[in-house]
């Protein structure tokens, strides 16, 4: 599916720099919010949820791939009769301290960037939907230059996104009112009312994205994306009121419901695959961040009213590699849950006496040992099999590193191969330890 350099989209939307350069080795702007942790706003508030920004007024939650990608690109998927897209989450290079320079961090960043962007043509990638956290520490839109748009200047795509705890924290030098609103950085660049460029990209072409907010439905050929915000805690993702426990809308469990009856009537006649993605992993083994049984048991409840269970639920925030098989339903469909917060930000350990893989617990499997690799994953579908693959930048280019492969009409996962193992009942049950409510 080879296609030119340099696509521009429908109303003039551009994408990749036309001479990119090289990586900067340096911020325009110094990240210097890690101490606003201590801020008055952000020691009071840190253990509250923010409110769930709603859809522009107009605009309807689904997004249409082919208004974005134009009729070069969507020919291509046509002929090939099979689509490929990126995800990854975790990507702002932020973390510098006495161990880590600026140069480094934006390297750990830039490895994986610039390496999805050569995939857009040897594998004719599509686009790169963000699992969040694009910029930290918080989603101020002076960091989108050195975060976002610069490490990403040469991905000749469009690129979607849900937002991430980070992307939504706020601080502030009084306890009474965040210095800026949340979210402000996220809509100014992935929900704007109208392609055009965006003044926080310094000068650099991609446009503005114009997403109807900060949950939606990316539809394309063969796949639906359904993209939920999971708040701002540190921990446990959130994504309605779980009950009263939280003071937010539960609409977007109306809208997931809705989104899922929906795509149903395609999924079953084997159209499209259907992807869920949220920022907080549902299932993770990570040492940092738990699980986030409340945005599971949401995801479920919607999933039994609809009648539709996803094929694939992919998430970020832990910052590492790891793969769940969770059996759902009434079939035990087996549905990858599939960590990826790889995107260049400080990689974070496994659990320290997590047993070796397969480790199962319930209705769920890690399959694979979590990989502490900085990385990606490319997707490949055309709507009878799914296939993702974990690759990592390496001196030689790139490693694949894990793979497994959802067959939609039977629901079960290919075992063929090194792609991951067969439950191990026996083995203790510590993959899954999830954090409540």
């Amino acid at each position: 599916m080879p296609t030119s350099q340099n696509l521009i989209g429908p109303g003039g939307r551009l994408f990749a720099e036309p001479e990119p350069g090289r990586d900067e080795a340096t911020f325009r702007v110094d990240n210097t919010s890690e101490a606003y942790y201590q801020s008055p706003y952000f020691r009071l508030h840190q253990k509250q949820v923010q409110p769930i920004p709603a859809p522009r007024r107009g605009a309807p939650p689904q997004m249409n791939l082919a208004d974005f990608i134009g009729p070069q690109v969507a020919s291509a998927i046509g002929t090939a009769r099979k689509i490929t897209f990126h995800a990854v989450g975790d990507s702002g290079a932020a973390k510098v301290n006495r161990s880590q320079g600026a140069a480094t961090a934006i390297g750990h960043e830039a490895g994986v960037a610039d390496a999805m962007a050569r995939e857009v043509q040897t594998e004719a990638a599509s686009f790169f939907f963000h699992l969040g956290d694009v910029v930290y520490y918080f989603g101020e839109s002076q960091y989108y230059y050195d975060q976002f748009y610069e490490p990403f200047r040469a991905y000749d795509r469009p690129i979607f996104a849900i937002p991430g705890n980070h992307d939504g924290m706020v601080f502030g030098k009084a306890s009474s009112l965040p210095q800026v609103p949340s979210l402000e950085g996220f809509l100014r660049n992935f929900c704007a009312a109208k392609p055009g460029p965006s003044a926080d990209a310094g000068g650099l072409v991609r446009s503005a994205m114009t997403q109807p907010g900060v949950y939606f439905t990316l539809d394309a050929p063969y796949v639906s994306i359904i993209g939920l915000y999971s708040n701002v805690l540190e921990g446990p993702g959130v994504l309605s009121s779980q009950g009263g426990h939280y003071p937010v809308s539960d609409e977007q469990l109306t809208f997931l419901k809705s989104e899922l009856e929906r795509l149903a009537p395609d999924r079953r006649a084997g159209k499209r695959a259907v992807v869920l993605a949220l920022h907080h992993p549902p299932l993770s083994a990570d040492a940092r961040h738990a699980g986030s049984t409340g945005a599971q048991n949401d995801i479920d409840h919607a999933c039994q009213a609809a009648g539709l269970w996803p094929d694939l639920v992919l998430s970020g925030h832990a910052h590492l590699y790891q793969r769940f098989t969770r059996r759902t339903g009434p079939r035990s469909k087996e549905t990858p849950y599939i960590v990826a917060g790889s995107g260049g930000f400080a990689t974070t350990r496994p659990q320290a006496k997590l047993p070796p893989a397969p480790v199962t617990a319930g209705d769920h499997t890690l399959e694979v040992d979590p990989l502490v690799d900085f990385g990606y994953l490319t997707i490949t579908t055309d709507a009878r099999t799914l296939k993702v693959s974990f690759r990592s930048p390496s001196a030689g280019g790139v490693k694949q590193l894990d793979s497994v492969t959802v067959n939609l009409e039977t629901e079960r996962l290919e075992r063929a191969g090194a792609a991951g193992g067969r439950p191990a009942s026996a083995r203790p049950p510590a993959a899954g330890s999830r954090r409540r409510p």
